[in-house]
């Protein structure tokens, strides 16, 4: 039973004082405001208005990426679920993902045909193509990659119907393609310690040019140019944001004298 005072967690910036909560854990790129580059991109009278106010205090943990259920376990469970549709495909297995444009980092039909241009170049070198289209992706997006593919018989697109792949993809791929707006997609590709390609990445502003400016540092992710060759690969630390965040929230649960059940 748990004993002594609440613990008070935030997951992501609160848009409040940090002392407040016994734990704050924020994606890294959310304090882009306060770093040098970011202090040259954002006049001083408006950084009052930008969460965070506050540099990050000792309670603050913070991530690169975002939080999600992807882990080793998790993977081992859909690689089983999903052998027989995927298992028997030619490798290598490249999965690409679509988001959709936001305000920082703005795109159209014209990455789409980039994005058609590159995968063609690289289909010799590939095995198999498995792509998915989010419910942000407009439609004149999706049109010309279906457009293109639909009858190619290396390509395979999913039609948004259940059972969604998407575990089993990052289960099977071998590499993955994913388009730069989307923080979740690449969080979770880049805990597999596959490689990952990104296109759109220099249409990023603001806090999301410096989220990929950091996962390039770390060689986690390479810009997706259509030069690739699929059968080449590189290796890098693997993102394990969330389990290092569970770490911090049981240790602050122990200081107030909560314990877990196994």
């Amino acid at each position: 039973m748990p004993k002594g005072e609440n613990a008070r967690l935030a997951i992501q910036h609160p848009r409040s004082h940090l002392s407040r909560f016994d734990l704050v854990i924020s994606p890294r790129h959310d304090y882009y405001p306060q770093t040098p580059e970011g202090k040259k991109h954002i006049p001083w009278f408006l950084r009052g208005w930008i969460t965070p106010r506050q540099p990050p205090r000792k309670n603050v943990v913070l991530t690169l990426g975002a939080l999600h259920q992807v882990d080793s376990a998790a993977l081992q469970c859909a690689a089983s679920a999903w052998h027989t549709e995927l298992g028997s495909l030619c490798k290598p297995l490249l999965v690409v993902n679509i988001g959709g444009p936001i305000r920082h980092c703005r795109y159209g039909a014209d990455l789409a045909r980039q994005l058609t241009m590159s995968l063609l170049n690289i289909l010799p070198t590939c095995g198999s193509i498995r792509i998915s289209f989010s419910r942000r992706t407009p439609k004149q997006v999706s049109e010309i990659l279906i457009r293109e593919f639909r009858n190619n018989p290396k390509v395979y697109i999913w039609d948004g119907k259940d059972p969604n792949p998407h575990l089993g993809h990052l289960a099977w791929a071998d590499a993955f393609v994913i388009t730069a707006d989307s923080v979740s997609m690449l969080s979770e590709a880049c805990s597999t310690g596959k490689p990952v390609y990104v296109i759109g990445a220099e249409r990023c502003t603001w806090k999301f040019a410096y989220f990929q400016k950091c996962l390039q540092e770390r060689g986690m992710v390479r810009p997706f140019t259509g030069r690739e060759k699929m059968t080449e690969t590189w290796i890098y630390p693997r993102l394990q944001d969330t389990m290092e965040a569970a770490e911090h929230v049981i240790q602050a649960l122990d200081k107030r004298g909560w314990r877990l059940h196994p």
